[in-house]
């Protein structure tokens, strides 16, 4: 049921969809009850809520409209806020509740918010209170102590340091390194990086801008791994998410749909030099409230992608013209890779078979998506499935298979299939 919506008579609006899973299997959780409340008002179940909203087989609810201030806020500094924040209450039978604040909404972006419920009993508790803190392109953070781009790295054998590969998971220390309090959470590759870019960027920038951005994330980020950085200090993580030394990862936050897209589309790419190997250590800053020459700015990057500048331009007018875009060697947890090309209507063999296998197991816990045989034929059966797989991941519904649709497949089947082997 949904209740009257304060964003119908507001000059602009933002959109918010929930996508509710189990954190015991990572499946969706049907029948949720999420309700949405102003930020102004606490407690949480204040009695004065803006929707009542309830998941659907797929975990979901209805992607609904709120109030933002204007798109324009965003796209140049030192405006006042650009984005609202709104708190969720969320409810399902077995389930203990979890509670947010501070899910940000920009005007005319679709955000998504990711919750991970506890089944009642579970005696590994997770945070159900999460306070999603201000946008770091708003609030005040430690400004990043400059590396240097490329690391001394010794072989020590370690795969790791031979070739450059996509890593399944990313292990977050949840604060500055030397704070051995600090939690360390399991994220996976690209859920890390588009959780960074939705802190770090707003996603009503130009997609030249967003990509440019996105790379150098995926970049820094494939340093960090390539080099063993902090296990070569005595640590047992991957990365921070502190802002002095890395990047701003926040447990638990939204994260934005054209962001999402573009790390789908490109999260096997990082930036080279010419003769060396490592990825590059592409360090940036937000350009208004701390300097940063040599490295690229945030908010100029936004500005050279109003004035039509490609990614690849943005980058090098920061970071210089031998920079360039590169692929990694390999994509781990993929069970069979990408074939280079687009599978659609009429295509026909074993990579089709693959990918049909791989969506009829997904379709046994989504039951959105149609049952199709495992036949090598890509016909319309097979379209509607891919369609409605894209739909439900965030990826456009072209009922076209392509690179980031095939391992977005993959993804989700490992997954699957994972914990069936464990139970």
């Amino acid at each position: 049921m949904n209740l009257p919506l304060s964003a119908a008579s507001s000059d602009a609006s933002g959109y918010l969809q929930v996508d509710v899973v189990s954190s015991e299997n990572n499946f969706p959780i049907a029948d949720a009850s999420v309700t949405v409340f102003p930020e102004s008002d606490s407690p949480p179940n204040s009695p004065l809520p803006l929707e009542r909203l309830t998941t659907n087989a797929s975990g979901q609810t209805e992607q609904i409209p709120l109030a933002a201030p204007p798109m324009e806020y965003s796209l140049s500094p030192g405006n006042p806020r650009p984005y609202s924040e709104y708190r969720l209450r969320v409810e399902a039978p077995g389930y203990k509740p979890v509670d947010i604040s501070g899910t940000e909404i920009l005007a005319g972006a679709a955000s998504i918010q990711n919750v991970r419920m506890e089944p009642e009993g579970d005696q590994a508790p997770l945070p159900r209170d999460i306070v999603i803190p201000e946008h770091t392109l708003y609030g005040q953070y430690p400004p990043k102590i400059a590396e240097t781009e490329v690391k001394p790295v010794t072989d020590t054998g370690e795969i790791v340091l031979s070739r450059v590969v996509v890593p399944e998971i990313i292990i977050v220390h949840d604060g500055a390194p030397s704070n051995a309090s600090a939690p360390d959470y399991y994220v996976p590759y690209r859920d890390y990086i588009k959780n960074v870019a939705s802190s770090e960027i707003y996603a009503t920038w130009p997609r030249a801008s967003i990509v440019a951005n996105v790379l150098a994330i995926l970049s820094f980020t494939l340093n960090r791994v390539y080099t063993e950085w902090y296990r070569g200090q005595g640590y047992d993580f991957t990365i921070t998410s502190s802002t002095a030394f890395d990047h701003k990862w926040i447990y638990g936050r939204n994260i934005y749909e054209s962001i999402s897209v573009v790390v789908d589309e490109i999260f096997d790419s990082y930036l080279s030099r010419p003769n060396v190997k490592q990825p590059i250590l592409t360090q940036y800053c937000d350009g208004r409230q701390v300097s940063c020459p040599g490295w690229m700015t945030q908010w100029g990057s936004c500005s050279l992608g109003e004035q039509g500048y490609s990614p690849i331009e943005i980058l090098r007018y920061f970071y210089g013209d031998s920079i360039y875009i590169n692929s990694a060697d390999q994509i781990s947890g993929i069970p069979i890779s990408w074939p280079g090309y687009d599978l659609t209507v009429g295509s026909t063999g074993d990579k089709v078979r693959h990918v049909q296998e791989q969506l009829d197991t997904i379709a046994t816990i989504y039951s959105a998506i149609p049952r199709i045989d495992q036949d090598g034929v890509y016909g319309a059966a097979t379209r509607d499935a891919v369609s409605a797989f894209q739909s439900i991941f965030g990826l456009p519904a072209t009922g076209v298979i392509d690179f980031a649709t095939w391992n977005k497949i993959s993804h989700i089947y490992v997954g699957i299939t994972r914990l069936a082997e464990l139970s």
